[in-house]
């Protein structure tokens, strides 16, 4: 499917969004959170003193963001006021990551569990994927509250929701499979049971489309795949770069964005090389991000 690519220069973006009429995104090394529209333009809409990560908004129009290092979810006000909405090192043992945010405001936040650098650098990717060290998954409530929501995910990365607000699924990294649960009334989360094997790929951002399927960005490998409920692969995307993230959007939200880039490093690669690309696809968003 051809693609075009709608911007260069970041250092390494996370947790897209398509919000207003523009894709929002993080650059975890830029510090900052930005938004772009179909047209190029870009603009930075929050800059923060961590790497942010997964993004979303409550219901009064604030915004959400997860703050990696420092376990924090911090809130933006319609004001512009920035404060700590939630406190997450209570339940995430290692950076917290990407989160989804339910039309009730409530959010639930992944976090990698362990140190994956240290991990890399010991076993590579085979002593990860063999012995992932795992995490909680944190939810929190429109008033800040945290509690575990769910527990021993293999590093519980994208999220989505789908229409009907009865059922989350994330995506475990290391687990190589998206995992479903019902959701209460009360957020709560239950039944818990895999939705798709994603073997040999592995999950990093996920979108949910209008047949129930999820595209997948594939971080070990230059593509972003949508798969069915169960595991068959429906479509493959070839990109430029590994792709990290994903997310439908636009007015008919039949535009794919894929954020791609050549590694994640610390220190920071001194070239920004990583990318959005857009494709049009034939089957629209569906759901909470």
């Amino acid at each position: 499917m051809p693609y075009r690519t709608l911007l260069t220069g970041l250092h390494f973006g996370e947790g897209p969004r398509w919000h207003d009429g523009r894709l929002w995104f993080s650059d975890f090394h830029a510090h900052a959170v930005s938004s772009v529209s179909l047209a190029g333009d870009v603009r930075v809409e929050l800059e923060i003193d961590d790497q942010p990560s997964g993004l979303g908004w409550l219901p009064d129009g604030s915004l959400l963001v997860v703050a990696m290092t420092k376990r924090q979810l911090l809130r933006r006000a319609p004001d512009g006021s920035v404060s700590v909405h939630a406190d997450l090192s209570g339940v995430a043992t290692f950076h917290a990551n990407d989160m989804v945010v339910d039309a009730h405001g409530r959010a639930y936040v992944g976090n990698f569990g362990f140190d994956l650098g240290a991990a890399m650098e010991s076993g590579g990717i085979e002593g990860v994927m063999a012995d992932p060290g795992l995490a909680d998954l944190a939810l929190v409530h429109p008033d800040g509250r945290v509690e575990v929501a769910a527990r021993g995910l293999a590093f519980p990365n994208g999220s989505v929701i789908t229409p009907d607000g009865q059922t989350l699924i994330v995506g475990e990294t290391f687990g190589a499979r998206l995992t479903a649960f019902d959701i209460a009334a009360d957020g709560s989360l239950s039944n818990r049971r895999v939705w798709a094997p994603t073997g040999p790929r592995i999950p990093d951002g996920i979108a949910l489309d209008a047949d129930g399927c999820i595209w997948i960005a594939n971080p070990m490998a230059p593509e972003c795949v949508r798969i069915a409920e169960g595991g068959a692969v429906v479509e493959v995307i070839a990109t430029d770069q590994p792709c990290y993230a994903c997310m439908l959007g636009s007015d008919d939200g039949r535009t794919l964005f894929m954020l791609t880039a050549p590694a994640l490093t610390d220190p920071p690669a001194p070239a920004p090389a990583g990318n959005i690309l857009v494709a049009t696809v034939a089957v629209g968003h569906a759901g909470r991000p």
